[in-house]
């Protein structure tokens, strides 16, 4: 399965970021610079609360399928509920970067119909 991955733009060039990809009825996530490598998948509607949640919406569900732990320091970790053996690991500053890219709106396609 070849994935063609989107980061934030607010993610540095070059950069190691919290990567979407998506298939016709999977949205997939992972941290480049994983060492353990995860790539966490949920579906749309489950990455569409995510996304809802992070944008603040008043709609989104109380408790997500993807879910977002902080940990000590600055870990980060991502995983669906459905799957809960798969976590993806990143950091504050990455963590940081995604969410600004959701909040710009630029992963709602990964969630949108298309026309």
């Amino acid at each position: 399965m070849d994935l063609s991955w989107q980061k934030s733009s607010h993610c540095s060039e070059g950069a190691s970021c919290v990567h979407v990809a998506a298939t016709p009825e999977t949205i997939h996530l992972t941290e480049s610079s994983d060492p353990t490598g995860e790539i966490l998948t949920a579906t749309p509607a489950a990455f569409g609360t995510l996304l809802a949640l992070l944008k603040n919406e008043p709609h989104a569900a109380p408790h997500p399928p993807i879910q977002v732990t902080f940990g000590d320091g600055d870990t980060i970790r991502i995983h669906n509920t459905t799957a809960p053996h798969t976590t993806v690991t990143t950091d504050r500053p990455k963590w940081d970067a995604f969410v600004l890219g959701v909040q710009a709106g630029e992963f709602d396609h990964f969630v949108t119909a298309p026309r």
